[in-house]
């Protein structure tokens, strides 16, 4: 059973501090990758020249070239910004969760870093980590809600 409803502050607050951070980390990809579609044409000029190739510095060739990269890491950029930071801008906008009710499948605990999980029988989330009581109150079998953001599918907590 899946519903949604409204996002409270502090997710909300929670998902613009991830949006801003992707969003500086596509800046930087993005930046990264224009220095790199100068620098391989001109490393790659110096290569020539060193190897003693007649016109190693052809200004249509490096531009051609250069070109060529920023449009690969544009392109690329731009997907990559589609595919995943517009689900979270889209939440943001729309300012809404889904909750989940699932079952529990298994119970776990993890002893080398003192953790206790549950495995879920949610597509969205097949394992959530709980509390120690949550842990030893419910069994498998037994129902647990889960949040999570609409279209980013981000983790929020359970109930």
């Amino acid at each position: 059973m899946r519903y949604m409803e409204a996002l409270d502050n502090s997710e909300l607050s929670f998902l613009i501090v991830q949006e801003e951070k992707e969003r500086r980390q596509y800046y930087k990809v993005f930046r990264f990758l224009m220095f790199l579609s100068f620098i391989l044409p001109f490393a790659g000029s110096w290569y020539k020249a060193y190897d003693g190739a007649p016109n190693a510095f052809s200004a249509l060739k490096f531009f051609t070239s250069t070109a060529v990269l920023l449009s690969i890491s544009a392109g690329g950029t731009w997907m990559s910004f589609r595919i995943n930071l517009r689900k979270i801008q889209w939440d943001i906008k729309q300012r809404t969760k889904t909750i989940e009710t699932t079952q529990i499948t298994q119970k776990r605990y993890m002893p080398h870093n003192d953790t206790y999980h549950f495995y879920l029988s949610s597509l969205t989330k097949l394992s959530i980590e709980v509390t120690p009581e949550d842990y030893h109150r419910l069994a498998e079998g037994d129902e647990v809600s889960i949040e999570y953001t609409t279209h980013a599918c981000f983790y929020l907590g359970y109930f």
